[in-house]
C-alpha cells in the first residue's frame, strides 16, 4: 500500500510493524490532550524566557519603537517644555509605565519564541496530514512570515508620514499629548495592516492551486486589480501623500504580478500534464471534467 493511501503523515515515516499495527496513527483523547498540554507548555516557557530577555533590553527595545515618532517635528510648546531634542509620550495612570514594559517584553518574547511555538504547533498537527498536505503547508508558512515581515517593515518606516499628518491636523492653539496607549495602537494598527496586505499575493497563488482562479481570469481582472490595490492604498494610508500611498501600492503591485507569473506557468504545466493524460481533450476540457 502506498505511503500516501496509508492516511496521516505518521504512516509514511517508516514506523514498521506498530504503523502496520495502527496504520492511520490514531491516538485517544487523553493522549492527543497531553500532548497539547506539553506542547504549550513548552511554547509558555520558551514565550517566558523571550519576555525576560525583552524586559532587560526594554531601554533599547522601547528606543526603536519609539523612532518613528521622534522624527516627527514635535509643536514648540513641548519642546519649550520638554527640551529641543524629546519626543515626550505621555502615561494617564500609576500602573501604566508597568504594564506597558510587560506588554512589551511579553510581545518581544513570543517573537523571539517564534521558532519554538511555530515547531510545536507544527509536530502537534503534522502526525494529522498527508505528506502532500505536509509539503504545501511548508510552502505556505515559508512564504507568509517574510511576506508579513516585509509588510510590517515597510509599514515601520512609513509610519512617520502618518504621524506627521495625524499631528498636522491639530487646530492652532492646540497641543497634542499623545499618550502611549494611542501610539502603540497606532503602530500595532499598520504594522498589521502592511503585514496583512502584503499576504495577497499568496491568496491569490492558493485560489490558482485550487483552481478558483485562474490566469485567464486573472488577465481579464488586471486592470480591476490594480485600481483596487490603488484604492486601497489611498483609504487606509493615514498620510494623503504619494509617497505613503506608493509604499504600499507598489510592492503589493510587483507581488501581485509575480503570482500572476506564477499562476501562468501552473496553468501551462496543467494544462500539458492533462493533454497528456488524456490525448483526447485539450488541457482546458480536462479541467473541466476534473480529470486533470
Amino acid at each position: 500500500m502506498p505511503d500516501e493511501d496509508l492516511g496521516p503523515a505518521a504512516a509514511d515515516r517508516g514506523l514498521g510493524l506498530s504503523s502496520r499495527a495502527n496504520p492511520q496513527a490514531r491516538m485517544p483523547l487523553m493522549e492527543h490532550i497531553r500532548e497539547l498540554r506539553n506542547r504549550v507548555m513548552k511554547i509558555i516557557l520558551a514565550v517566558l524566557v523571550g519576555a525576560i530577555i525583552g524586559w532587560f533590553f526594554y531601554a533599547r527595545i522601547w528606543h526603536f519603537i519609539q523612532t518613528p515618532y521622534c522624527k516627527v517635528p514635535q509643536p514648540h510648546s513641548l519642546v519649550a517644555y520638554a527640551g529641543k531634542h524629546s519626543c515626550p509620550l505621555y502615561v494617564n495612570g500609576l500602573f501604566d509605565a508597568f504594564f506597558l514594559k510587560l506588554q512589551i517584553s511579553i510581545a518581544v518574547g513570543v517573537i523571539l519564541a517564534a521558532p519554538v511555538w511555530l515547531y510545536q504547533l507544527w509536530a502537534f498537527m503534522a502526525p494529522g496530514l498527508y505528506r502532500r498536505e505536509r509539503r504545501w503547508a511548508y510552502y505556505f508558512v515559508g512564504a507568509a512570515l517574510p511576506l508579513f515581515a516585509i509588510g510590517a517593515t515597510v509599514a515601520y518606516f512609513a509610519m512617520t508620514k502618518g504621524i506627521h499628518f495625524l499631528l498636522g491636523q491639530v487646530p492652532v492653539g492646540v497641543t497634542a499629548l499623545i499618550t502611549i496607549n494611542t501610539y502603540l495602537s497606532y503602530a500595532g494598527a499598520m504594522l498589521a495592516l502592511f503585514g496583512i496586505t502584503f499576504e495577497l499575493p499568496l491568496v491569490f497563488v492558493l485560489l490558482n492551486l485550487a483552481g478558483v482562479l485562474t490566469h485567464e481570469r486573472f488577465r481579464k481582472w488586471r486592470r480591476m486589480i490594480i485600481f483596487l490595490i490603488f484604492a486601497f492604498a489611498a483609504v487606509f494610508t493615514p498620510s494623503p501623500d504619494p509617497l505613503s500611498m506608493l509604499l504600499l501600492a507598489l510592492p503589493c503591485l510587483v507581488l501581485v504580478e509575480a503570482s500572476e507569473v506564477f499562476a501562468w506557468v501552473h496553468d501551462r504545466r496543467k494544462a500539458r500534464a492533462g493533454s497528456l493524460a488524456y490525448p483526447g481533450l485539450s488541457g482546458e476540457e480536462a479541467a473541466r471534467y476534473g480529470l486533470d
